[in-house]
């Protein structure tokens, strides 16, 4: 907890007391407690122990049943793009095209195969939560201790904690007092007491200061203490519970490809069944050649290479944010971070550095700005030394100090200033979380001094001296008002104090060593803000994404934080864990509405989904950031859960979908503009893929309303090598894009935003398809007008077959010229080609080679000519395909220069 301030809330104080009458009431409450729970310090008996595990079950943490896998595989197989691609695999091994069938069932069985491990996520959760359970526990039964396996652990067990150990259950001390390591629960590294004294406020069960907390570390002291909950009563076991509870939903990219995938599907299949009544009655064809059409026209319209092309783009963005420290565990959550809207991210290691630096100091003789260069002065080193003596830091073997990060950072301070020099411990009053403040009593070779430390709201009233005289109250109060101001930057400010003491006032009790104090000054330390997070946070502004910082820090601490890097204006609201509890479900709503970015402090796992759950309920995207089991639960609800991957718990994640291995805020920015990056190629080779729709379409179109006077211009083999051939390798290119200029300058995209629109649609199908169609049906026309074929002359036998099949090798060329244009035009979705570079993507370069290899060999290569039906085409002919992808290039490029001069004129306008 940090020292600078009141706990959050109002909290209620117990009314005062003597020490005496305290005492007698702390054990009438312990008497009343082992009464309710039917035991004594003698502990349980055997046989009723066993009797309580039989009915409350075993002290360990259970999984949901799962369905089985077979199950889970096949409900995979039959979502709707799955079923479009058996049906474009059913359609391949009709045309006789086995090996290209198989190709695309195991692509199916891939993918199902990834689903299916994705969603296994929850169970490992609960399975790396159950690792913080300690194997063993050392209990109290029938009058003598013994060590049971800690599954065994019941209600009503007398349960004895010593240094080093983990807690086995959640229970109330009894006897003796330990530091214990809490962070795995409230996400805070600093150990915090645990005393067998009542809390003297009311407050949650987490803070009160008699509880443990099953899975928590016990770093300083030893205890006995009686078992009050096990298994999933546990708070941890609660936490688990809302991990399996919460189950993650498709994202926006999944759920959309599922509506195309919906849509497609009864296009083809409608055009398909509408084909076979035009070619037998209206075009005079025998039913089965009808049928054969019906086929190829559905596999124009099935996009055969959609699915692997999306899942092959989404795993270049994960290897690329993996070089970048973000390891993403499922596909389609590099899409969703680019739609990311807000950001909530924790405080310490994400935007902080976690380690705490002494910043400024302050005595009588003025103030020292340490992290600016000053060299601390005599009055400076003075107190250092009594901050450094009032420590419990333990020496490794190879020199490294470990401890309580706050007292690393003043051994280092005065190490800094040449002080630290290690005096005899005599005693120590440790740490108290509701005095909030601790003293040693050590003995250096000037005497035996009592060295203070904690909360100057503490410390102060116990101060009678300053600077060799009387502490009157102006001082108190200048004190008071600097430790605000620094309190209101961020700072955590201790106050430093010592008295004389004889060696035989060592042993006295803590209220007789801790007053008549000499104050000797404060210190100010802070977990400093990361350098690149400024820079990032500026970033996120830019993007139009909201920063809300959720921690279970000090209020005040948060605050000064996020207004160091930038997070929040000056009447930025500060809301603790008490004000979210007592906030309706409208008012949230309201404060979130009405705020762009916000701090809640003092967080429970329960406050962090119910600010995610009203933040989706708001339309918004969210990542949230965690590190600890407690925030398990938020990181599955939220869009994306990013865990830390240095100090995260394995908890965290395991139930996350991003991991950051430098636990660094930045990264997640860089993330957010890697996934805008993957959705914008995504679209791109959609546009691309799409684009080639229209002139497989028309041809057959034409057919059919020419009453079969002009012939069909490709057959089901040719659209299949365009379908799963030629057009693959671009589109694999296209996700590959780099990131077009302004990327991070264009606010987020909708929750509910089609990654399909109308105006894309228009592109692909209408302007490039479209162009592309009447290029690709102008030249097989030509071809066919050329060798001397007129309207309704019969080419499927005799001296034209030879022609048509050149002028369908013609159409067949003439698209995958037009694919090279689209591929360029793809390229970018309003700039132009000018601005993003002619070679600045050098895969697409090379997949269009390999299209032009692929076809030259198609149409060359007398096994492949058998295959697909082609002929080589006259000289003519071929130099008649270079324009092609010029003019496709051409009239996108024409059409977006237009879009970029009206919108600049209407920006013009608006700013006029």
């Amino acid at each position: 907890m940090t020292a600078t301030a009141p706990r959050s809330g109002s909290l209620t104080p117990a009314a005062p007391s003597s020490p005496d009458d305290t005492e007698a009431e702390a054990r009438e409450d312990q008497a009343r407690l082992l009464a309710t729970l039917r035991t004594s310090l003698d502990g349980l008996a055997q046989r009723e122990a066993a009797r309580r595990l039989e009915v409350d079950g075993p002290n360990a943490l259970t999984a949901h049943r799962r369905s089985g896998l077979a199950a889970e595989v096949v409900s995979q197989l039959v979502h709707p793009l799955a079923a479009l691609l058996w049906v474009a695999a059913a359609l391949a091994a009709v045309s006789g095209s086995a090996p290209l069938a198989g190709a695309i069932v195991v692509v199916i069985l891939l993918n199902a195969v990834f689903a299916v491990i994705q969603e296994r996520h929850a169970e490992r959760a609960v399975e790396a939560l159950s690792s913080y359970l300690p194997a063993t526990a050392r209990v109290v039964r029938d009058g003598s201790t013994s060590v049971i396996a800690a599954r065994d652990l019941v209600r009503g067990d007398i349960m004895r904690v010593a240094e080093g150990e983990s807690v086995s259950a959640d229970a109330r001390v009894i006897e003796g007092s330990l530091r214990v390591n809490m962070s795995m629960l409230t996400g805070e590294s600093a150990p915090v007491s645990r005393t067998a004294s009542p809390p003297r406020e009311v407050g949650p069960p987490i803070e009160a200061g008699n509880l443990l907390f099953s899975g928590t570390t016990c770093t300083q002291g030893n205890a006995v203490a009686v078992v009050l909950a096990t298994g999933m009563r546990t708070e941890i076991g609660r936490i688990a519970a809302l991990s399996q509870r919460v189950r993650t939903e498709d994202s926006p990219l999944e759920r959309q490809v599922k509506r195309v995938a919906r849509i497609i599907a009864l296009v083809g299949l409608g055009l398909g069944l509408a084909f076979v009544p035009i070619g037998t009655l209206a075009a005079g064809l025998p039913l089965q050649d009808a049928v054969t059409f019906a086929i190829g026209l559905l596999v124009a319209n099935v996009p055969e290479g959609l699915l692997p092309t999306i899942t092959l783009a989404l795993a270049v963005g994960v290897r690329v944010l993996a070089r970048q420290g973000a390891i993403v565990k499922r596909l389609s959550a590099v899409e969703t971070l680019g739609s990311t809207s807000v950001i909530c991210t924790d405080k310490t290691g994400t935007l902080t550095l976690n380690q705490m630096q002494v910043q400024r100091t302050w005595t009588p003789g003025g103030t020292v700005d340490l992290a600016g260069g000053e060299a601390a002065d005599e009055r400076s080193r003075d107190m250092l030394r009594a901050a450094a003596a009032c420590t419990d830091l333990t020496t490794l073997g190879d020199g490294i100090v470990s401890g309580d990060p706050t007292e690393t950072a003043l051994r280092a301070a005065a190490e800094a200033a040449g002080v630290a020099d290690t005096p005899q411990r005599l005693a120590e009053f440790p740490f108290d979380p509701e005095l909030r403040r601790m003293t040693t009593i050590d003995r250096d070779p000037s005497g035996v001094w009592a060295h203070t430390k904690g909360a100057p709201e503490d410390v102060l009233p116990l101060c009678s001296y300053v600077d060799g005289g009387p502490l009157s109250a102006e001082e108190r109060d200048h004190v008071l008002a600097m430790v605000g101001t620094w309190a209101a930057t961020g700072l955590r400010v201790l106050a430093i104090a010592r008295r004389s003491l004889d060696g035989a006032r060592s042993g006295s009790p803590r209220d007789h060593v801790e007053r008549d104090l000499e104050l000797l000054g404060l210190v100010a330390m802070i977990d400093p803000p990361r350098p690149e997070v400024r820079d990032a946070v500026e970033r996120c502004h830019h993007a139009g994404i909201r920063l809300v910082v959720i921690t279970g820090d000090h209020a005040l601490t948060a605050q000064g934080i996020a207004r160091r890097v930038g997070i929040g204006a000056d009447d930025m609201p500060l809301i603790t864990g008490r004000d979210l509890d007592a906030m309706s479900e409208r008012q949230l709503d309201a404060l979130l509405t009405e705020h762009s970015e916000l701090v809640f402090a003092r967080s429970s796992p329960e406050a962090k989904l119910r600010i995610a759950d009203a933040l989706r309920s708001l339309g918004h995207v969210i990542a949230m950031t965690g590190d600890g089991v407690n925030d398990a639960p938020a990181l599955r609800r939220a869009d994306i859960g990013v865990a830390m991957g240095r100090s995260g718990t394995d908890v965290a994640r395991e139930s996350s979908t991003m991991i950051l291995t430098d636990d660094n805020f930045a990264s997640i920015v860089s993330a957010v503009q890697a996934g805008r990056q993957v959705y914008d190629n995504v679209r791109k080779f959609i546009v691309y893929i799409f684009a080639h729709a229209t002139p497989e379409v028309v041809p057959f179109l034409l057919y059919a309303l020419s009453g079969g006077r002009i012939p069909l211009p490709l057959t089901v083999m040719q659209i299949l090598a365009i379908d799963l051939g030629t057009e693959t390798l671009p589109a694999l290119a296209l996700g590959r894009e780099p990131a077009e200029p302004g990327l991070m300058d264009k606010p987020p995209r909708r929750r509910t935003q089609n990654v399909i629109d109308g105006p894309m649609l228009a592109r692909a199908w209408g302007l490039l398809g479209g162009t592309s169609a009447v290029l690709v049906t102008g030249l097989f026309l030509w071809t066919l007008v050329d060798g001397g074929w007129s309207p309704g002359d019969d080419v499927s036998r005799g001296p034209l077959h030879h022609l048509w099949e050149q002028a369908t090798t013609m159409t067949f060329l003439g698209i995958v010229a037009c694919q090279v244009g689209t591929a360029v035009a793809a390229r970018t979705q309003t700039a132009s080609l000018r601005e993003v570079g002619l070679t600045t993507n050098p895969m697409l370069l090379w997949g269009i080679a390999f299209e032009l290899v692929f076809s030259a060999g198609v149409v060359v290569v007398p096994p492949l000519q058998r295959l697909f039906g082609t002929a080589v085409p006259s000289p003519w002919m071929v130099l008649a395909l270079l324009p092609l992808p010029l003019v496709t290039w051409g009239v996108d490029e024409l059409d977006r220069g237009l879009r970029r001069r009206r919108r600049s004129l209407r920006t013009t306008v608006a700013n006029d």
